[in-house]
């Protein structure tokens, strides 16, 4: 297996630019903050930037605990990978990643400045420094079960004015806000949740009312059970599945809470 590296300063864009430099080197996955990814997913790993505090991040990012890494290192194993990329810091960062993980040598170093200008470099700083905002290469969904901060990315669909700045590439990224950032906290109430769920249950035809919902929040994300009136004539089992899929789909969208359960309970039936 071959070895490279992308490196630069932290909060210069590696992690936004980091698919593209790959493909462009030949690289079929990626090691950043603790992750591995490969073709948009998540192969094995945590991502460091979950860590509670910058001093853990970085403990993680560079993993000095050997739990952290044995996942990395059984996948790594399997064989099915030709080229790793490693995202670091500096040279010497890269290569201490690359020796926790067994990799051996870098063959090839990239640096930042040779793909981006210092207008480019110092706008990504800023966003990093000012806004709390960091980039990690893989769609939102991959990684939220894991996370600890929140995510700024589902939010755009709040904001429509941000629509047409979406690029081609946006579905490989999430764009997060860590916990050690302190930027203050973000929370969304049992109560939003649950307002939103209700709409959406509503918005079945054949669903004429929700009676009762119930949250139970897991370490994995939120479990949902509703209990619904339903028009008589309408399949159950078809009007339960959409009622599922539009909650879950909707819920997830727009506050990036990961949805583990919708449990559907058809209490009673109405004519129309």
């Amino acid at each position: 297996m071959r070895v490279i590296a992308f490196v630069g300063p932290s909060g210069t864009g590696k992690s936004y630019r980091s698919v593209k430099i790959a493909s462009a080197y030949g690289a079929d996955a990626i090691i950043d903050d603790g992750l591995l990814i490969s073709h948009g997913k998540v192969i094995a790993g945590t991502s460091a930037k979950s860590e509670a505090t910058m001093m853990a991040s970085v403990k993680h990012a560079l993993f000095m605990k050997s739990e952290q890494s044995k996942d990395i290192k059984r996948a790594l194993a399997q064989g099915s990978i030709n080229c790793l990329m490693i995202l670091g810091t500096s040279e010497g960062m890269a290569q201490k990643i690359a020796d926790a993980l067994g990799v051996g040598a870098i063959e090839r170093y990239i640096h930042i400045d040779e793909v981006a200008s210092s207008e480019e470099m110092a706008l990504a700083r800023n966003t990093r420094t000012h806004e709390g905002k960091h980039v990690i290469p893989v769609p939102t969904f991959e990684i939220k079960k894991d996370f600890s901060g929140y995510f700024l990315h589902p939010l755009r669909y709040l904001q429509r004015n941000l629509d047409a700045d979406t690029d081609a590439d946006s579905d490989e990224r999430s764009i997060v806000r860590p916990t050690f950032s302190y930027m203050g906290d973000y929370i969304i109430s049992d109560n939003v949740i649950i307002a939103m769920a209700v709409h959406e249950a509503e918005s079945i035809e054949a669903i004429v009312k929700v009676t009762n919902i119930n949250v139970r929040k897991t370490a994995h994300g939120v479990h949902l059970d509703m209990t619904v009136t339903v028009k008589i004539g309408h399949n159950i089992p078809d009007v339960c599945e959409a009622a599922q899929h539009a909650v879950r789909y909707n819920v997830e969208k727009y506050t990036s809470v990961n949805i583990r359960r919708v449990h559907i309970f058809v209490k009673s039936l109405v004519t129309e």
